[in-house]
């Protein structure tokens, strides 16, 4: 595996601010703006192509498997690592001059939301680098972008969803469409599913797992690796997907019916923290509560 390592001294700038990490590297924004990289030079360590681009001004750096992207503060995107996989932007690179607000990386694709409400798509095609099915509905309007591992999804100003990439990861929304026309205020993702949260509370969710939605009074949503948690207006907490990985929350059910305020996901597990500054986390094997004394660190 060819390693590439950034020595300690060509980091002037200082502090790091923000690291990102593909399957094989890191990359690491620091204070002053530049970008510093190390790991495996295939997986997007190697940066010296776009070296001169990353010295300042950088304030987002995402990843996809094998590639990086980052966004700088004149709304520019420099992109390097496995062509395959996001590296290559050649053939959008006109469009990622200047505009750039937001960017999102799955596993092969990177989407672009631009100022204007156009979105730019690059990467795999089967992951939604290729974006040209629904490239009539992406042109304005969009206002989020986000991505499960292998699909794509916008979501409109005027609160209808647009989805496109991997029909079994959330690419294909058809069995939620008449759900998804309207009323949508934010999109969530876990690696194969979409959930969409509306203004009326209720949820649309789509992809590996089937269609359904659910009516509630739900104010946000948070994804592991294959669950999601949703907060209820009352501070109580609904969880599905699968069990290995949070979607089972019984063992701690006791703890979750009121009084939290932000849900952490990550692949395997949920932690919740609570108004009086406790914590229920686990998974579908073990689960613990952590008193508001032990939070000082």
């Amino acid at each position: 595996m060819p390693f590439h390592a950034m020595p300690m001294g060509s980091a002037p700038g200082g502090g790091v601010v923000h690291i990102s990490h593909t399957f094989g590297a890191f990359a690491a924004i620091l204070v002053d703006g530049s970008v510093v990289t190390w790991g495996d030079s295939q997986s997007g360590a190697d940066s010296s192509a776009v070296a001169a681009l990353l010295t300042e001004g950088v304030v987002q750096v995402v990843a996809t498997d094998g590639a990086f992207a980052a966004m700088k503060a004149n709304g520019s995107v420099v992109t390097w690592g496995s062509g395959g996989r996001g590296g290559d932007s050649s053939a959008v690179a006109a469009l990622l001059t200047e505009g750039v607000v937001q960017v999102c990386g799955n596993c092969g694709t990177f989407v672009a939301r631009l100022s204007n409400g156009s979105v730019v798509t690059w990467g795999s095609s089967h992951f939604g680098g290729d974006s040209s099915a629904v490239a009539q509905h992406l042109t304005e309007g969009v206002v989020q972008v986000c991505g499960t591992n292998t699909a794509c999804a916008a979501l409109m100003i005027d609160g209808s969803v647009v989805t496109w990439g991997d029909d079994a990861a959330g690419g294909d929304s058809s069995g939620v469409a008449l759900l998804l026309r309207e009323g949508v205020i934010e999109l969530f993702s876990n690696y194969k599913d979409f959930v969409a949260l509306k203004a009326d509370g209720s949820v649309v969710f789509w992809g590996d797992a089937g269609f359904w939605s659910h009516e509630g009074d739900i104010i946000s949503v948070t994804g592991s690796g294959g669950a999601f948690a949703a907060i209820r207006q009352n501070g109580c907490v609904l969880t599905w997907g699968d069990d290995a990985e949070g979607g089972d929350s019984s063992e701690v059910a006791a703890l979750l019916t009121e009084g939290v305020v932000h849900i952490c996901g990550i692949e395997q597990a949920f932690a919740a923290i609570k108004a009086d500054g406790s914590v229920a986390l686990g998974d579908s094997k073990t689960w613990v509560a952590i008193p508001q004394q032990l939070l000082l660190f």
